[in-house]
Formats: structure tokens, sequence, C-alpha cells
């Protein structure tokens, strides 16, 4: 297929960006969409224009690295990782635009690059649980029933890659932090640190620009991992525990 591409490129953080329009011919439909920039990149090079800067990693839908806005939508039209979305999902002779996330808490590095290093500083406000290391534990030394421990397990595989903030209109990462927050909260290793936690994940979130949760859903509509709406119900309900509790 012939496609016409339509991608956001920027030097550098500081420097202003601009869409720039690019021909490719002979894409198969069945590449990645990465591998179809990797095609268009060999083709830069040849032409002796400066490559496009993307992040990926694993290139297997694990990492979340990924991530790029594709007509608008995050990761692209369907319910996947951008590097798990498969040119047949276009059509010959398509126009596609790309660009980088969307948010001020996702600073623009450089083209399709951003910095995603504010999630980071949240998970190290309270994402994990304080436990002495040592050899693993008996599995059935501390019980979880088995409804906690499905559903931990479930929204544990949020990845972390910010389409839920590129998709939210208010730029809010709450369904990141619900998930997080409702994972640990489910398990008792995660009690004796609750209410610190989703006070100073909160705090830090909001310190780092993103913006509130009005409930519009489009977070857990684009999350390739399906991370349920209802995890923001338990960070506000945690949340407001954790007031009452004198946090």
């Amino acid at each position: 297929m012939n496609l016409t591409l339509k991608i956001w490129r920027q030097p550098d953080a500081s420097s202003a960006g601009a869409m720039h329009t690019y021909q490719l011919a002979d894409v198969s439909e069945d590449m990645s969409f990465l591998e179809m920039l990797d095609v268009l990149n060999e083709q830069l090079n040849a032409e002796g224009e400066e490559p496009i800067a993307f992040d990926s990693d694993c290139r297997e839908g694990i990492c979340g690295a990924c991530g790029l806005m594709i007509n608008g939508d995050a990761h692209g039209p369907e319910v996947t990782t951008t590097c798990q979305l498969h040119m047949r999902s276009f059509k010959d002779g398509e126009t596609i635009t790309i660009e980088p996330w969307r948010s001020e808490g996702f600073p623009v590095v450089k083209d399709l690059i951003v910095d995603r290093s504010a999630f980071d500083r949240i998970i190290q406000q309270g994402g994990y649980v304080s436990v002495n290391t040592g050899s693993a534990p008996e599995a059935h030394s501390v019980p979880v029933p088995k409804e906690d421990a499905d559903r931990a397990f479930n929204v544990a595989t949020c990845i972390g890659c910010g389409a839920c903030v590129a998709a939210c209109p208010n730029g809010s990462a709450s369904l990141f932090m619900g998930a997080k927050i409702t994972h640990l909260g489910l398990l008792p290793q995660g009690q004796p640190e609750r209410d610190e936690r989703v006070v100073n994940m909160v705090a830090q979130h909001d310190f780092e620009g993103f913006g509130g949760c009005t409930n519009i859903g489009a977070c857990t509509a684009a999350c390739p991992k399906e991370i349920p709406l209802d995890v923001i119900s338990q960070l506000n309900k945690d949340l407001r525990t954790a007031i009452r509790h004198g946090h």
C-alpha cells in the first residue's frame, strides 16, 4: 500500500516543532506500525535526511515504550500497543497523522519521543511495598481471597505506557495511579503504607502537571491492558479514607 504520513518533527525540547509530510510506497499490510516507521527512516537515511526519533524497546506489547498518537487516537485505531498495531488496520492511499503523547506531564524530548519519567516519580512516592528481602515465603503463609488475588493480578498488568493520559481530555493519570493503588490495596502487604501511599502519589501526580479526572472514560477505552475505570473509584475511596485518618 502507498501512504501519506504527517509526522511531528521537533529537534529538541526547547525548539518549536511542526508537522512534516512524507510519502511511503509499497508498505506491506503485515508490517507492524513501528516496522513501517523503520522503513521510512531507511528511506530518509538514503535521502540524506535525519531519521525520525521514536521510542521502542520490547516490541512485544509488554513495556509500553512505543506509545504514539495515531490519527488522534492513543496507540492508533486498535486497542493494543503501537508496536502490536499492524498496517492492515489502514487502507491504501490513506493519510496517517503521527504525533507524540499529548500531555503537559510528558514533555517532548525529540520528534515522537516524550519524557515519561513523571510516572517513575509517582511510583517513587508510594507505588511499592516496604518489606524485608529474603527467600520467597510459603505461598499459603499469607492467605489472600481468590477474588482479591485475581483482581490484583488483573490491574497489575498496567504497563505504564501513558495512553490513558494521552487519551484523556484533561491529561489525567488517574487510571495509571488507580491501577497501582488498587493492586497494592488488595494485598495484605500493601496495608501498612496504604494511607500514606495514596496521599503522596496523588500529590506527586498533581505536581507533575497532570489534570483531574472527570470520569469521561477515554482512558480505559484506550488502555492496551484494559484496566477498568473503577480503579479510579478505588483511588478516590482510598484518598478520602486517608484524609479522614489525618494524612
